[in-house]
């Protein structure tokens, strides 16, 4: 950083009010800058990655981000007592807080970031669209709402938008006028949860568009470039999944047009720092202005990857008071960079939050893969309702668009995340998927491409070799523990009988019925050696699926499994070399045993994490005997997952009728509506708005009405 001189203020220390993986990336660059850095926490937070990457961490209490990172006074607080110069917000929070700006300035520190005035005016969508009208930045018509009127005639499809804060919460496509009151009441009621602010206003749907945005970065001198654009338009809920830069889906033409828009709009409210201008592009070449985002966006790695710059740093130089250090001629953008966004939601289940504990967290470079991986969390976080589903953020960069999504699709593919849901395999059936590599990426590409959302995962030789590391995995855990009989595999009997007989529960809940028979690895013309066979290796016949059970009069039916040859080529307790018919495998493994000790004869259940370049499996044995829980009639509706009422829409006594909305539950940021299923009269609303609820709580009574079927 520079030295003390006019109009510089040298930042020494930084207090980063933020968490996750964004607070863990600042504090890198701060420190390979030389600054000191602070972090804060709430009290789920207090062993968290983020805290563990600052010099030093102030605690602010609570759960909740109302509790804790959105407390502007603690966190100015927590700076003053540190001895902080200067407070980064990093995105979300108070990023786009023009009053908690404000109040950053007026306690003596630096605010890396806009000014409070470019904020509020930017932060308000509707005033920063007037603010594009008058810099010429192309843009279509707004309608805005005034205490819940919709104050024009609106052309369908629409678009309902909440006036401050982003992240794609208080937005609702409005296809027909009789949809229109609830979307502008759902949208206002998200913006007000998650800004404080529940203004919206309606403007042009593009049903296929694609969503461009453009890199800012300005100073307080006057100075002004652009870093090219990123498309951001895989997304669901209106929440980016998937980010490139640069865009291939728009003409030079467009290109220009969207960058030099950018640069009007920046120059026209003097803005300072950096920023994102957002567009949507028709399929007409149709150009709309949608928001600035006055702020460090999640997906700022793609354009760091195609242009060398280092965005954090740049924020932090024009903070200090420091001219940009580089021109628009210095800008060059070299090659193609994807990320994307690894989240703990089930896309199959209609993109459900899953929270927990991760077991297991290997992304990225764990063999071997040049990648970028952006994370707050480890092996051992905690996924809470509380806070945003980003899991990691994982970046390739190579010098064509084909390279990058290739070195990207294999880097996901070897990624294990155990312990909670997440979208990885969806990811990787994007990288591959064949419009989305000819670059055809709408906004309605998900809507398109349902196949994406429930892929498969591993097949064929791949998915048997991970299947069969698991299984000698456990087997050479259980034979290396044998102090009786090393020698010989585990399950060897003196008798001639069938092999062993295991089933296996992968992750989807399919189960995979395996049989073999372990043997040592002969030497040619000699006998095998007593720790088995050449060099301690072991062969084993393999017979895969259900094994032939008898029918009513005790025959047997057919066994027509396939039968796979085996030899076991090298063994260790986390790598098994394996070749099937002829074809070599190394699978990375990890076994977990039940938390009770109760190994897999009991009632306990062993899991075995098994991996290799082509994916991964987590796979869990069906104990020998297992403890069933008493089913249980709840009468009513459960909560999907642990979250907050936001709204009540029945009461004690009344009449609902199938799908009938019941209750609003928010968690991670997003609203599920819990509806009726089957007519019922309500009998016991169980919780009111403000309260808590965990997962598998019964919400809300119901009596059932009998179906009469004469």
């Amino acid at each position: 950083m520079a030295t003390a001189q006019d109009g510089i203020t040298p930042i020494s220390r930084l207090l980063i009010a933020n968490r996750g993986e964004i607070a863990v990336r600042i504090a890198r660059t701060a420190h390979r800058l030389g600054i000191d850095t602070v972090g804060v926490y709430s009290e789920p937070d207090r062993n968290a990655l983020h805290v563990d990457s600052v010099d030093v961490a102030i605690a602010l209490g609570g759960s909740t981000p109302a509790e804790s990172y959105l407390r502007g006074d603690a966190v100015i607080a927590a700076a003053l007592a540190t001895g902080a110069d200067a407070i980064h917000p990093g995105y979300g929070f108070l990023a786009e807080n023009a009053a908690f700006a404000q109040a950053v300035i007026d306690a003596g520190l630096v605010w890396v970031g806009p000014t409070p005035e470019q904020v509020a005016l930017l932060g308000d969508k509707v005033a920063a669209k007037r603010a594009a009208l008058d810099a010429g930045v192309p843009t279509t018509s707004m309608i805005e709402v005034i205490d819940g009127r919709v104050d024009g005639d609106v052309t369908y499809p629409a678009l309902v938008k909440a006036a401050a804060g982003g992240g794609g919460r208080g937005m609702r496509v409005v296809r027909s006028a009789d949809e229109l009151d609830d979307a502008v009441a759902a949208a206002s009621r998200e913006a007000l949860s998650a800004f404080g602010d529940g203004a919206v206003f309606i403007e042009p749907y593009l049903e296929r568009g694609r969503h461009v945005e453009v890199q800012i970065m300005g100073d307080r001198h006057g100075n002004v470039v652009h870093m090219g654009e990123r498309e951001c338009s895989i997304q669901r809920r209106n929440q980016k999944v998937l980010e490139e830069s640069p865009s291939a889906g728009i003409t030079p033409e467009i290109r220009a047009a969207l960058c030099d828009g950018a640069v009007a709009l920046a120059r026209h409210v003097g803005y300072e720092g950096a920023g994102t201008v957002e567009f949507m592009v028709g399929a007409d070449s149709t150009i709309t202005f949608l928001e600035v985002n006055t702020r460090l966006q999640v997906e700022h790695p793609v354009t760091e990857a195609v242009t060398g710059l280092d965005l954090v740093e740049l924020q932090l130089r024009v903070a200090a008071g420091e001219s940009l250090p580089i021109t628009q001629e210095d800008i060059a953008i070299t090659g193609h960079a994807i990320e994307v966004r690894v989240v703990a939601e089930d896309p199959a289940a209609g993109w459900m939050p899953s929270t927990g504990r991760i077991d297991r967290f290997d992304v990225g470079d764990a063999l071997g893969h040049d990648v970028r991986v952006d994370s707050g969390v480890r092996a051992g976080s905690a996924i809470s309702s509380d806070y945003d589903s980003l899991v990691a953020k994982v970046i390739a960069h190579a010098p064509t668009r084909a390279e990058a999504a290739r070195k990207l699709a294999r880097a996901l593919r070897s990624a294990q995340i155990t312990g909670i849901r997440t979208n990885v395999d969806t990811l990787v059936a994007i990288c591959g998927e064949a419009d989305f590599l000819a670059a055809e990426t709408p906004t309605a590409y998900l809507d398109e491409h349902p196949e994406v959302l429930s892929p498969f995962g591993p097949i064929g030789g791949d998915r048997v070799a991970l299947l069969l590391g698991a299984v000698f995995a456990l087997e050479h855990e259980h034979r290396s523990g044998d102090r009786a009989t090393p020698f010989a595999p585990s399950g060897w009997r003196n008798l001639r009988t069938q092999g062993q007989r295991q089933m296996w529960i992968e992750s989807t809940g399919e189960h995979l019925h395996v049989e073999y028979e372990l043997a040592p690895a002969w030497e040619p013309g000699g006998s095998a050696a007593s720790s088995g066979g050449r060099s301690g290796e072991w062969s084993a016949v393999v017979r895969l699926g259900p094994w032939p059970e008898p029918d009513e009069t005790g025959a047997l039916s057919d066994d027509d499994r396939p039968t796979l040859a085996v030899r076991l080529l090298g063994r260790s307790a986390d790598r098994q070399t394996i070749e099937v018919d002829g074809r070599r495998a190394v699978v990375h493994t990890e076994v977990v045993h039940p938390p009770l000790g109760l190994d897999d004869d009991g009632i306990g259940a062993v899991t075995v994490h098994a991996r290799s370049t082509t994916g991964a499996l987590t796979l869990t044995r069906a104990p020998r005997f297992m403890l069933h829980d008493a089913e249980s009639a709840t009468g009513g509706p459960i909560s999907p997952l642990p979250g907050t009422v936001i709204a009540v829409h029945v009461a004690n006594g009344d009449s609902v009728v199938d799908g009938q909305l019941l209750m609003v539950v928010e968690a991670m940021k997003m609203e599920h509506k819990i509806v009726a299923s089957g007519d019922a009269t309500v009998t016991e609303v169980r919780f009111a708005v403000g309260d808590r609820v965990d997962t598998g709580d019964l919400l809300v009574a119901l009596e059932h009405h009998e179906v009469d079927e004469s």
